[in-house]
């Protein structure tokens, strides 16, 4: 019996997603710039409409392009920020009134919208680790380079924070860290817990998600030195938008 050659070649929407891959990163194909439809890929390469929906899905799910609803596919280049999750933290860095932002972007423009600041009742598991029933609750949204790539909510002890500008939209230089300084209250240490998901609704929308795209959870606790906790911070990212990095010794 004759043995059937087996080809190594990658499929024929794997080839078209190289060539395409090919020609934004060689410059060709430019941050916005639309991309050949489905219609274009099925008449140049011969191939079925699901064929060229593949192809362009694996660009979209590597995060160089993305889908605009009855317009087309669109390349969305975008360095990824790396998130150095101690330098960032560091009192160095706001301690001397900057921005822990600073640290991620390098110079990169950044906003910050979507501010709300409110004293709500504590959900269960926040006020099981801030040992408090009420909490002042800070939520934002942050962009780079005008691209969506974070939401984060905030949550402090309220009878700790009560009257300081934590609870006022604009924190001051140095941010929340900086204000918790002031108060006799510094972060001393953290913790943060990483995970992955896809996005709901609300996130998906807020951060311009398309779709198909998972989000990264990650929770840090602040402490003071002697231990007491000050902050819980639930942050929710663009998972196409980060490099995530920790340095540690062995």
């Amino acid at each position: 019996m004759s043995e059937v050659p087996v080809s190594h070649e990658p499929p024929i929407y794997r080839r078209i997603a190289d060539g395409l891959r090919s020609r934004i990163l060689s410059g060709e194909l430019r941050d916005g710039d639309r991309l050949p439809g489905e219609n274009t890929l099925m008449a140049d390469y011969g191939i079925a409409r699901a064929t060229a929906r593949q192809a362009l899905a694996v660009l979209i799910n590597e995060g160089l392009a993305v889908p605009k609803r009855g317009s087309g596919v669109y390349v969305r280049l975008f360095k990824p920020i790396r998130r150095h999750g101690s330098r960032r933290l560091s009192r160095e860095q706001w301690g001397q009134g900057r921005t822990i932002w600073d640290a991620d972007t390098r110079g990169r423009p950044f906003t910050v919208d979507e501010v709300e600041v409110a004293r709500e009742r504590a959900r269960e598991e926040v006020a099981s680790v801030l040992e408090s029933g009420e909490v002042w609750v800070r939520r934002r949204r942050y962009s780079v380079d005008a691209r969506p790539v974070q939401l984060a909510t905030s949550y402090f002890p309220a009878g700790l924070v009560e009257g300081s500008a934590i609870t006022a939209p604009d924190t001051g230089p140095g941010g929340v860290y900086a204000r918790l300084r002031d108060l006799g209250l510094p972060p001393a240490h953290f913790t943060e817990e990483v995970r992955a998901r896809m996005p709901g609704p609300r996130e998906t929308g807020l951060l311009d998600l398309p779709g198909g795209t998972p989000v990264i959870v990650i929770t840090r606790t602040a402490y003071t030195a002697n231990g007491q906790p000050v902050e819980l911070n639930e942050m929710v990212l663009d998972s196409a938008a980060y490099v995530l990095q920790y340095d540690f010794d062995a």
